[in-house]
């Protein structure tokens, strides 16, 4: 084979090797902020009107998420924050608008105590997207049904969701972290799945803690 046209070939496979690394480190990706980010990937989607300008927008959040200093709760804290969430599905049965309400405002106090900057809804679901992608949609609709219900639109069934979407993200934002979980008291499997049931593990809730909850509610 001539000289010329071998480099031509190597070139050309050379290209071909390229555009398929590309395409596959595209594909990989896709796959990983999709897996990361849940329907939040498939709503930046719709908003751009493609993957690329969704997928910069996403690794921008990542970007700054990375920058935020962030941390666990204390164990005492965790529990403070779950026997203050048992108190309000106890007040649902007597102020259910007002249980929701406040259930929105237990999300931004635990937000801010982790260390991530706070604001309206929009601004709250972009910082919670990168760690909590897969419970935002909790968010997003027990949130809607909290305005709708603000406005006097809403059922008790559709206050009684919203708590339930309220429930998985306050579980997600208060999970144990993987390093502390061996410590952690089991739980039945048939407390853990009951969607109306306490956040678990609960330990038996004091008066000083839900007092220390109601303070910082007011304060925030």
């Amino acid at each position: 084979m001539p000289t010329a046209l071998m480099v031509v070939v190597i070139v050309i496979a050379a290209a071909v090797l390229a555009g398929l690394g590309y395409l596959a480190w595209r594909q990989a990706r896709t796959h990983r902020l999709r897996s990361r980010f849940g329907t939040e990937y498939d709503r930046a989607v719709e908003r751009h009107h493609g993957r690329a300008g969704a997928e910069r927008e996403l690794m921008e959040r990542e970007r700054r998420h990375r920058d935020l200093d962030l941390r666990e709760l204390e164990p005492s804290r965790r529990e403070e924050y779950r026997a203050w969430w048992t108190g309000l599905q106890e007040r649902f049965v007597d102020e259910p608008v007002a249980a929701v309400a406040d259930a929105d405002k237990l999300v931004t106090v635990v937000m801010t105590e982790r260390g991530y900057p706070t604001g309206d809804f929009d601004a709250n679901v972009r910082e919670l997207s990168v760690e909590h992608g897969r419970t935002l949609d909790h968010y997003r609709r027990g949130h809607a049904l909290g305005a709708r219900a603000a406005e006097g639109g809403a059922s008790t069934e559709d206050l009684r969701q919203a708590m339930v979407h309220y429930r998985a993200l306050v579980e997600d934002l208060l999970a144990v972290p993987a390093n502390e979980r061996a410590a952690a008291p089991k739980v039945r499997p048939a407390e853990a799945t009951r969607p109306d049931g306490p956040i678990q593990p609960a330990a038996p809730a004091h008066g000083t803690a839900a007092n220390t909850a109601a303070d910082t509610a007011r304060r925030s």
